[in-house]
């Protein structure tokens, strides 16, 4: 019989791998545009740097592999994506790019496991390699934050796709549920973050989410706003007055 934490562990695996693929559509634009537009290169430079501690983590902590197994995965799919971006982005953004996967992706990263694999040994080793994975993935959080701060400033979940924000919600809960059954506490704090965030970006799109009008209804509002203008008085403005409407300009 499967056991209920083999069971977790898999669906855990399933909710992050879609996690990690979810940026897909953008890399998709980069290639038919062969451009990278206005789009960074940071946060996928981040997230390969997190998978590659947690596939570490799950490596030498004993029972852990299912923590590694969706890490590996999530850092073949950030090297794709950062290939991709590497062969379209223009040459100061290239320049930038390579350097901080240098830096970041492969000498931080290869310093840190080589003097934690050979420096320290056993619980420490352990727990030393959880706390990078937890500073790093409290980090990832930034973008889940910043997205909420826009919906609330904006009062639109346009900038907050309700699909992503229920793949963290159901990803944050599952690995802490792991976490709670295997008493890994490395792996239950980033993701407990996550469930709380994922709850609240759910709250949020309830409060602010607004049914799209219709095509009908966008046409009535149309040929309203046409008629009250042909029942508008013609106003000019007096000499040196600010008439310019700044939401027209934008």
């Amino acid at each position: 019989m499967i056991s209920l934490v083999y069971f977790s562990g898999v669906l855990g695996n399933i909710m992050s791998g879609l996690v990690y693929l979810s940026p897909t559509p953008t890399f998709w634009r980069i290639v038919k545009r062969r451009s990278t537009e206005e789009f960074e290169s940071l946060p996928y430079i981040c997230k390969l740097l997190n998978a590659y501690f947690w596939v570490y983590y799950g490596l030498i902590k004993p029972d852990s592999l299912l923590v590694a197994t969706v890490n590996m995965f999530g850092a073949v799919v950030e090297i794709i994506f950062l290939f991709i971006f590497l062969l379209y982005a223009p040459p100061g953004m290239k320049a930038r790019t390579a350097i901080l996967v240098a830096i970041l992706d492969v000498g931080f990263p290869a310093a840190a496991v080589l003097l934690t694999q050979f420096l320290l040994h056993g619980d420490v080793r352990i727990d030393v390699a959880g706390l990078l994975c937890v500073g790093f993935s409290m980090i990832a959080y930034a973008s889940p934050l910043s997205a909420m701060k826009t919906v609330v400033n904006t009062k639109s979940v346009e900038y907050m796709p309700f699909l992503l924000s229920f793949i963290l919600f159901l990803n944050g809960g599952v690995w802490t549920f792991y976490a709670f059954l295997t008493e890994d506490w490395f792996v239950g704090t980033p993701n407990g973050t996550g469930f709380l965030l994922g709850t609240a970006q759910l709250i949020l799109y309830a409060v602010y989410w607004k049914p799209k009008p219709s095509k009908q209804q966008v046409l009535n509002d149309g040929d309203l706003a046409d008629n009250d203008r042909q029942r508008e008085p013609l106003i000019i403005p007096a000499a040196g007055s600010q008439s310019v409407n700044a939401e027209a300009e934008t």
